[in-house]
């Protein structure tokens, strides 16, 4: 036997190319054994972790996604941006927005000396700030959403809800916002848009703008004054008949000239007769009749210096002697119509094209894709719930087969393990010190609430008197078992 076991010792040559049978590790082999030991634990808890993360995964409320993207204005007056950037400055303090503030301010100045206007981070500034924020809460009621008794906390609350981007190189704003009502996920992402435009078009000062408000008072001004200067001049024209005083005055000269050539001639005319003809003569009469009412018309046609004859005077159209005196006023309200009337015309034509100006320079976003209803959840991942779950109640179990396994091999008078025993033990006295506490608490608990259900309170004996008992109890056992 002994050379048969020197033989086997000794070292058996081996051909080249052949390969030394390989063998298991003894530790490798004792791992899986123990964990084969224990299949049944292993299978237990994968089944009741399973069903755990199952009926988690099923309670665990939806949640939907709805995204819009923006698309920003191409030319905005720096003035406009100046202004949208202070508001938006000023209005975010949410967690994570100082840096897209710097982020914009820095980008702004960069792109400033390039020529360009980063819009896009100033927006996504802006969407961010209080302002919106706010207005978003009121809108949609999001404190009592959220459950938020402080505006703050709903704020909060809403800037978790919400993920608003750009992207670097094109500029396209994302804005995602999450909620459990796909109907209302998709109203705020759409409101978020509509508050942008309507704040941007609030903080626009733009010089068009300036100038289209000044312009808008102004015209109102001038109409008043137009339709004053109106009003006078056609009460002064309507009372005295000054209808157009240069034409009136021209006509009257006329018809002043032919009537005293009339008279001259039909004066010429009796002289000749009365040579010829005795004073009652017919035709002598005839023509001193048609002279005196040339110079009866000559006279009206004229006027009259005497205040009498001018109260008497029932013409319809003011005399040669008026017409003068009614020139002036007539030409003073008439200069000052026209001259209204002209102020008015040109700065209706300057208050359209300020207009027009100011609707090009208010930068408006272009929404590339609008907020729908989703129709798919985002969260919970309830596959990937229930397979981590699994996988991490089969981890933990695996750990405490190994512990326990640990634990099983030291030796019972080892320092540590009775250090732990120790440990494990005065742990669980206090657990027990603080049981009656809690008994105490949940009984108080019950009675208040059963007072406040208008409920008879029954006559019960306080828990603390019970687990005094139970500690008496255990204390006798402990001192029996040892004597």
């Amino acid at each position: 036997m002994g050379a048969a076991d020197s033989l086997v010792d000794q070292e058996i040559p081996r051909t080249p190319g052949t390969r030394s049978p390989s063998r298991i590790s003894p530790e490798l082999v004792a791992t899986v054994r123990l964990l084969w030991n224990n299949r049944r634990v292993f299978r237990r808890n994968a089944i009741f972790a399973l069903a755990a993360t199952i009926v988690l995964a099923l309670v665990i409320p939806k949640r939907y996604e709805a995204t819009a993207q923006l698309m920003p204005p191409e030319n905005v007056s720096s003035e406009a941006m100046a202004m949208l950037g202070t508001v938006g400055a000023r209005g975010s303090d949410s967690p994570g927005i100082a840096e897209t503030i710097g982020g914009a301010t820095l980008g702004g100045i960069a792109s400033d000396l390039l020529g360009m206007k980063n819009t896009s981070a100033l927006f996504v500034t802006i969407l961010y700030s209080r302002t919106v924020t706010d207005r978003l809460i009121e809108q949609f009621q999001l404190q009592q959403v959220y459950r938020a008794k402080l505006i703050e906390d709903a704020r909060m609350r809403l800037w978790e809800h919400v993920d608003i981007s750009a992207e670097r190189k094109s500029g396209v704003i994302g804005v995602t916002v999450t909620d459990r009502d796909p109907q209302r996920v998709a109203a705020m992402a759409q409101a978020y848009v509509s508050e942008l435009n309507r704040l941007v078009a609030e903080v626009s000062t733009s010089a068009a703008r300036r100038e289209r408000l000044f312009l808008e008072e102004r015209l109102k001004t001038v109409k008043a004054d137009l339709d004053k200067a109106s009003g006078r001049f056609s009460q002064f024209a309507s009372s005295n008949t000054a209808i157009d005083v240069p034409a009136q005055g021209k006509a009257m000269v006329e018809a002043a000239a032919w009537l005293q050539g009339q008279l001259i001639f039909a004066g010429s005319q009796l002289q000749g007769l009365e040579r010829i003809y005795a004073p009652g003569n017919v035709r002598v009469q005839a023509q001193r009749a048609r002279v005196a009412e040339l110079k009866k018309q000559l006279e009206k046609l004229g006027g009259s210096d005497s205040a009498s004859d001018s109260t008497n005077d029932h013409s319809l159209y003011p005399s040669m002697r008026k017409l003068p005196l009614l020139g002036a006023k007539y030409f003073d309200l008439y200069r000052e119509t026209k001259i209204q009337e002209t102020l008015y015309q040109l700065l209706t034509q300057q208050y359209e094209l300020a207009k027009v100006e100011e609707a090009k320079s208010i930068p408006s976003v272009k929404v590339l894709d609008a907020a729908v209803v989703p129709t798919k959840k985002s969260y919970p991942p309830r596959t990937l719930i229930v397979i981590s779950g699994t996988l991490l109640s089969l981890a933990v179990t695996a750990l405490w087969v190994f512990l326990r396994e640990w634990w099983s091999g030291i030796v019972p008078d080892d320092p540590g393990r009775e250090l732990a025993v120790e440990i494990s033990e005065s742990l669980r006295a206090s657990a027990r010190h603080l049981r009656p506490l809690s008994s105490a608490l949940g009984w108080a608990r019950a009675r208040l609430k059963r007072q406040h259900q208008n409920e008879p309170v029954r006559e019960e004996t306080p828990p603390e008197d019970e687990a005094s008992k139970e500690q008496e109890r255990s204390r006798s056992i402990a001192m029996r078992a040892g004597s």
